[in-house]
């Protein structure tokens, strides 16, 4: 099983605003990233309860044929089939591994951070917008170490967005 990373970033490395707001990302809704490219090759969705919370705004419910597992220690009202899980990341891959799921979607500042430390992340696509916001929500943070990627792919946009995809060195 691999556990991925696709998310949007700011220059100064914020995934959202201090309010968890993503309008910093609007101006660059309109080009083709390779989301929906990912989305196609994912069986299940490991979000962090601040950006399901955030999800759950969104005039359409994007993951409904995915399986979804929140990250929460707060009890949960699954309006879609979710479930959710607390604790440590390693014993939900294991189980989802176990009950043949081949590709996560890993997502949430907090739930990539928690991947990152436990070093579960295979594979991240990082797309870097031409915008700095001064105060957010960072994508980076964790456990200080040393980890190695490899970079898979590069490609930048007339928008000015860059995306970079790295795989784990193992």
């Amino acid at each position: 099983m691999r556990i991925s990373v696709f998310v949007g970033v700011s220059l100064d490395g914020f995934i959202a605003g201090q309010d968890g707001s993503l309008d910093f990302l609007r101006p660059f809704e309109g080009e083709d990233h390779g989301y929906e490219e990912f989305m196609h090759s994912i069986d299940a969705i490991v979000v962090g309860r601040a950006t399901y919370d955030a999800v759950l705004g969104f005039a359409a419910w994007p993951w409904a044929d995915k399986r979804v597992v929140v990250l929460t220690h707060r009890p949960l009202r699954a309006l879609h089939g979710e479930t959710s899980h607390a604790g440590l990341l390693a014993p939900l891959a294991r189980r989802l591994a176990a009950e043949g799921v081949r590709r996560v979607y890993l997502d949430g500042g907090v739930a990539i951070r928690q991947g990152l430390d436990e070093d579960l992340v295979d594979d991240m696509t990082i797309a870097t917008v031409p915008r700095s916001i001064g105060v957010g929500r960072p994508l980076w943070g964790g456990i200080p170490r040393m980890v190695d990627w490899v970079l898979a792919s590069q490609r930048s946009y007339p928008s000015g967005l860059v995306q970079v995809r790295y795989k784990r060195a193992r």
